[in-house]
Formats: C-alpha cells, structure tokens, sequence
C-alpha cells in the first residue's frame, strides 16, 4: 500500500513541471505546497540530467581504461562492469532512501516535495561522486 502511495506520488510528480510552466511562478518564490513540489521535481529533474551526462563521459573512460587491457592498468577486472554494478547498487540505494524520506509526510501534501529534494540532493552527491571518478581516470 505504501509503495503505491509513493509511486502514485512520483507518476503526480511527472505532471508537475507542466504546471509550473503554465502558472509561471518563481521556485525562489514558491508560496503554495503545489508550487514548492514543481520546484522540487524540476531541481531532481535537473540534478538527473547532469548525472546522465556525466556518467556517460564515466562510461567512456572506463570502457578506455578496460581496452588499455589489465596489464597496462593493473586492474584484473571490467572497470565498466563494475561502474555498472555500482550505479545499479546506487541507484536502489537511493530509491529506498527518498522513499524513507517521503514517510516523514506519509500520505500528505508535502510527502512528494520531500521525495523529490531528496532524490535531487543525492543525485548531486552521486554527481560529484562521479565526477572524482572520471578526473582520477584521466590522470
């Protein structure tokens, strides 16, 4: 029943940046519950676009540092195989966390605004993550 509650939150989620763009508001500004859960999905909406765009590039060097072969890095396994795993292992994480998060509003106007700061706030942890990865493989 809970994961339905959630999941119909976020589906509602999903409709909420095409409201903000019709009512044209300031996410700076937000003064309603409806307004602030808009600015909160259009910031993980955000947050979520640049994590794809950098975890291509992640993908890119880790398929370069695997070609390079394992003597020539000293690594005796897929370095893409094992980004993989981890951002599928991240990925769960951070669902169920957000989730968590949501539970302190169970129910209420503000449960979908809390998912959607919190998938937005470690979707930019795991960015910045992803960026040390990519900046220690080029060296």
């Amino acid at each position: 029943m809970m994961r339905n509650a959630t999941v119909a939150g976020l589906l509602f989620l999903g409709v909420m940046p095409a409201l903000a763009e019709t009512n044209n508001f300031d996410c700076n500004n937000a003064l309603t519950q409806a307004e602030m859960d808009s600015c909160a999905s259009q910031a993980y909406e955000a947050a979520d676009a640049e994590l794809n765009k950098v975890y291509k590039q992640v993908v890119a060097a880790m398929q370069a540092k695997d070609k390079a072969g394992p003597q020539a890095n000293g690594d005796s396994g897929s370095a893409l195989e094992a980004l993989r795993q981890a951002q599928r292992a991240w990925i769960s994480y951070r669902d169920r966390q957000c989730e968590l998060a949501g539970l302190e509003a169970r129910g209420g106007t503000m449960e979908p605004m809390l998912v959607s700061s919190c998938l937005a706030r470690l979707t930019r942890s795991r960015t910045k993550q992803l960026k040390q990865i990519l900046l220690s493989s080029e060296r």
